[in-house]
């Protein structure tokens, strides 16, 4: 057993969700506390806030989750953005402001999201990076609770949280959006897990479906329930007939797609289990009632099939519901930017669809890349944007534009997009006739999607200004479109300092207390290394099923990016009708190769960090 590590004192700009009150680890004696490093962008972080939350609740007297956001984008250093995510998705804990990442090196964070468990004395006890750690979680804190209350370092009691006032408007962070037949305008109100529908105006609520409480209940209007819901599609009139609805709903946060008849408002679940997707990538198709699915943000219609971003794995699936059956569309499951083949692709968050007008093109906002990507004769391209961690505001060549994390698309009649640059509030031109990049209104509360009327105008969900607003006329026009010249940035975490020349990868994996590695069909893990440049990586590069690896990084490169993807098969031991269970993890490790640095780069893929438990 190492020796105990004291855990560093909790500092920042400010607190949210404890009445005004700056609380220090002193206040958190007696109580066991997670420290959960986290960036509202990120899906994984997402994941993991929804993971908590049973935990919150089953051991509400003894345990206190303290959000610590260290954030990754521009936008996520503005305190009112924070505050605003805070309330979007349901965070229920005190939240730590964190936007020069101190905290995050104080407790050596390498990957968001990270979880620091400290033990009711003040001690670090263990350190996990990723999601999916709920299970191992729980028989932590069982054993913290049992030695604590033996030692009388344990006290039980209210934590500190402390809820805001609750707001009043007609939607609160509405997410996608879509024009009904009849011009009335179906948006999904995801703050209050329903789909509401409005008047062309945009204003006027007419019904609303689900009853704004968080769940996952199929049935009339009045009853039915919906988790943090985002994308919409309409089904063309063929399809809906035959599978007898007319909507689907991409119910985000219960991991289903829904169907919504919408002469009466009755919800059916379509597709999903309501478990999250661990599993390994294939190319069959599945029945849709069947299979798992990861955080489905968006949906379109394109090549005869519903068309899903599914963000939380960084792919996209495809649904039909006539065959009521399901698969993968394109990626690998790799959180990086790379072309190529759909099933060779690499994509980061996929978060908002679009169809050209003559259906040819998908369009497909990246956000983690910061990136409008698109889907065409079977191959994956990039319009605008340059990897995990170059964003900003820059009109002009496409090839040198910049966006800050996009999350919505639409396509115009002549052949444009126009994109819903989310973290820079304002909505953006690509025109792939000319290949520029143009900046068409600015000012917006984060903009999550974007929809053409019947009449030719343009729609816009202001997410974190709870409404839907309508370009001024003009603005799509050449005179009413500015060029926008920086600013510029780029995600500044502290390198990881690599000799040149041999690095041995190694890659810690402890099956969580009561498996075993599963090697009933085939090899139990796999590792998947990439670096941009490319040039970093001499050799090392690729695919393979151990978790050591023999890396040789170019000494003529100086920085750059290593993508590390480890994920390993577990199953129950000893246990009759044992589950099987998939950890996996996404390292995008920012390195510098330095002369006598380091010649061994060991990343945690599950469980207690042998560096830091007591």
């Amino acid at each position: 057993m190492s020796a105990r590590v004291r855990a560093p004192e909790l500092r920042g700009r400010g607190w949210l969700n404890t009445g005004g009150r700056e609380l220090t680890l002193a206040d958190l004696r007696g109580k066991i506390t997670i420290a959960d490093f986290w960036t509202f962008c990120c899906i994984n972080c997402l994941h993991v806030l929804d993971e908590l939350r049973p935990l919150e609740e089953k051991y509400a007297d003894v345990l206190v989750v303290i959000g610590v956001h260290s954030p990754k984008f521009e936008h996520e250093k503005d305190p009112d953005a924070l505050a605003a995510a805070v309330e979007r998705y349901g965070v229920h804990h005190p939240v730590l402001d964190d936007p020069d990442l101190d905290m995050w090196q104080q407790y050596a964070a390498r990957a968001w999201p990270t979880l620091a468990v400290i033990d009711p004395e003040g001690y670090v006890v263990a350190t996990m990076a990723g999601e999916g750690h709920a299970e191992g979680l729980a028989r932590l804190i069982d054993d913290l609770i049992a030695t604590h209350e033996a030692k009388g370092t344990l006290h039980r009691g209210d934590g500190p949280y402390v809820p805001p006032a609750e707001p009043q408007t007609t939607l609160r962070f509405p997410g996608k959006m879509v024009v009904g037949p009849d011009g009335n305008l179906l948006v999904s109100d995801s703050a209050r897990h329903r789909v509401v529908e409005l008047a062309p105006d945009g204003e006027t609520l007419l019904r609303t479906i689900g009853t704004g409480s968080r769940g996952r209940v199929d049935g009339t209007a009045e009853v039915a329930t919906f988790s943090e819901p985002q994308g919409l599609c309409l089904l063309p009139e063929h399809a809906a007939e035959v599978a007898g609805y007319d909507l689907v709903v991409a119910d985000t946060v219960n991991h289903l797609l829904r169907g919504v008849r919408l002469s009466s408002g009755e919800v059916i679940t379509v597709a999903g289990t309501g478990r999250q997707w661990r599993s390994t990538v294939d190319d069959h198709a599945h029945d849709a009632l069947s299979i798992d699915l990861s955080s489905p943000w968006d949906l379109a219609w394109y090549d005869d099939k519903v068309i899903i971003a599914m963000a939380g794995i960084h792919q996209l699936w495809w649904f039909d519901p006539i065959k009521r059956t399901a698969g993968m569309y394109a990626g690998t499951t790799v959180e990086a930017l790379r072309d190529g083949p759909l099933e060779q692709a690499w994509l980061a968050q996929p978060s908002g669809l679009a169809v050209s007008a003559d259906g040819a093109r998908l369009w497909v906002a990246d956000s983690e890349t910061s990136a409008l990507r698109y889907v065409e004769d079977g191959v994956m391209g990039t319009a605008v944007g340059q990897g995990l961690f170059d964003f900003g505001h820059v009109d002009g060549p496409a090839k040198q534009a910049l966006l800050q994390h996009p999350l919505g698309v639409c396509a115009l009649p002549d052949g444009s997009v126009l994109i819903a640059d989310t973290y820079n509030g304002a909505v953006r031109r690509y025109d792939p006739a000319t290949d520029q990049v143009s900046t068409v209104a600015t000012d917006l509360a984060e903009p999550s999607d974007l929809a053409l009327t019947p009449e030719g105008a343009v729609l816009v969900v202001e997410s974190a200004g709870h409404r839907i607003t309508r370009l001024a006329p003009g603005a799509l026009s050449a005179a009413g479109a500015n060029t926008v010249d920086g600013p510029r940035h780029r995600t500044e975490r502290k390198p990881t300092e690599l000799a040149a020349g041999e690095v041995l990868l190694d890659v810690i994996f402890t099956p969580a207390p009561g498996q075993k590695l599963d090697e009933t069909y085939g090899p139990s893990t796999r590792l998947v290394v990439s670096a941009s440049p490319p040039e970093l990586l001499v050799e090392g590069a690729g695919t393979g099923t151990e978790l050591s690896r023999r890396l040789v990084l170019a000494d003529s490169v100086t920085e750059g990016v290593l993508q590390v993807t480890a994920q390993a098969a577990t199953c129950d031991a000893d246990v009759e009708h044992a589950a099987c269970h998939l950890t996996r993890q996404d390292w995008g490790i920012p390195v510098r190769v330095a002369a006598e640095a380091a010649t061994r780069l060991p990343l945690v893929l599950r469980g207690l960090d042998p560096a830091t438990s007591g």
